[in-house]
């Protein structure tokens, strides 16, 4: 499988979503990510089901929803309600991470776990069979445009080790601060799918520079 560009809408034009939207659809984007934050789990409030439920209208490519949220499983039917194809809940932020997954797999969602920066990849040893997903923050949650961390290159590595040991099929997704010169060296790594918001966004041809991340 080649890898897969997963632009971050949090980093485009709110005042003229809909035209970023059909941008996206027309271009060679695999999924739309949706970063949903609570001003506590994270510093910083994004949107919520109201806002992705318009987005789903438009969008015909599959919603990758990333929940930057204290306790999550009160929203999964929510989100699930409102269009959302893949539900990632950060490790830091559920108690029973096991019963979580299940339960958004239980609603017909794709399940991902997301780890910060400072944790571990071995905290998900016992259940990565489990996982369609695990997203690595290479930056500290909560804010786009932030320095990409370099640690996270052997993080990956790490991962992949850990998913062929194991025999799952779990994808490798990376978040924060994914530029052109790094998107390579990530996918090298072991990285199946890369989020990029200001990038993407930030750049005079968007769609341009998404086949230029997708094709290296």
């Amino acid at each position: 499988m080649s890898h897969l560009i997963a632009p971050s809408l949090l980093s485009a034009d709110f005042a003229n979503l809909i035209s970023d939207i059909e941008m996206l659809n027309k271009s060679e984007a695999d999924w739309f990510h949706i970063d949903v934050m609570d001003g506590v789990f994270v510093p910083n409030i994004s949107f919520g089901q109201p806002v992705i439920k318009h987005i789903k209208k438009h969008a015909k490519k599959p919603l990758d929803v990333h929940l930057m949220i204290v306790d999550p499983d009160r929203y999964f039917a929510d989100f699930k309600n409102v269009g959302a194809d893949i539900l990632t809940v950060h490790y830091e932020a559920c108690t029973h991470l096991h019963r979580s997954v299940q339960a958004i797999k239980a609603l017909g969602m794709k399940a991902g776990v997301v780890l910060n920066p400072h944790t571990n990849i071995n905290v998900l040893e016992d259940m990565i069979t489990e996982l369609d997903m695990v997203l690595l923050m290479s930056v500290n949650p909560g804010f786009g445009g932030q320095k990409f961390i370099e640690n996270t290159y052997s993080k990956i590595a790490g991962l992949k080790n850990l998913i062929l040991q194991k025999n799952a099929n779990t994808l490798i997704e990376v978040d924060g601060g994914v530029t052109l010169d790094n998107a390579p060296k990530l996918v090298e790594c072991g990285a199946d799918v890369l989020v990029a918001g200001n990038t993407v966004f930030g750049s005079s041809n968007p769609t341009e520079t998404i086949s230029s991340l997708k094709h290296f």
